[in-house]
């Protein structure tokens, strides 16, 4: 009886997000995602021809998170450095599944209209069209880093375990010799944990994209 139950993609696809964000992305199963659901594994094979396919679905579930601005008058790279602000706020609640994007930009509707309207911004700087799919790879990495390596992000649902992890890291760091490592022990509570999320990623969205310009700029320069 309970395989009958009908079921809705689209909160099989909240529930798996739901299991990555808590346990990580090893626990997404077909079985699981069916477990939490009342039904048997088969039930969900009508939705997902496989785990894969699952994940493919949970990564345009993040992707179709990202906002894309429209296009206006303002210079490329500002309007590019929107984008990946835009990118960047969805995957940033996600951290567990942001991983998922890296086949998802070019397997999911989200993902093909996010790296279209890239491209198309870094070749009207005048990227050429090698240079900026380079680039685009660059990119995704970078934003992907940003989403799951900032110091002391929440590791899990306990905050007591979080604070306590935070203060282990930053009493290892104070512990090393100030003589040979002088800049990692002045730096121990910035590197411990982050003190303003949000101008920590800004500004590791200022260096994406300066970077990006930069290389325009030169590749420009190259071929006068």
């Amino acid at each position: 009886m309970a395989a009958q139950k009908r079921l809705n993609r689209d909160e099989l696809i909240t529930t798996a997000l739901a299991v990555a964000d808590a346990e990580g992305l090893d626990a997404v199963t077909i079985r699981r995602v069916a477990q939490l659901h009342d039904v048997t594994p088969m039930a969900l094979y009508r939705h997902f021809p496989d785990k894969e396919g699952l994940l493919v679905a949970l990564a345009g579930r993040l992707l179709s998170g990202t906002v894309l601005p429209e296009p206006d008058d303002r210079p490329w790279h500002e309007q590019l450095r929107d984008v990946l602000s835009g990118f960047l706020d969805a995957l940033r609640p996600h951290p567990n599944a942001a991983m998922l994007v890296f086949n998802g930009m070019v397997t999911t509707e989200p993902g093909l209209a996010i790296t279209e309207r890239s491209l198309a911004l870094m070749a009207e700087g005048g990227m050429s069209v090698e240079r900026s799919a380079e680039t685009a790879s660059q990119i995704l990495g970078s934003l992907v880093a940003l989403a799951i390596a900032e110091p002391g992000r929440d590791l899990g649902p306990d905050p007591e375990a979080n604070e306590d992890a935070v203060r282990a890291k930053r009493a290892t760091l104070l512990a090393l010799s100030p003589r040979r490592y002088p800049h990692i022990v002045a730096a121990a509570d910035a590197l411990a944990a982050c003190s303003d999320q949000e101008l920590y990623f800004d500004r590791g969205i200022d260096l994406i994209v300066t970077g990006i310009r930069d290389a325009a700029r030169a590749e420009a320069a190259g071929a006068r």
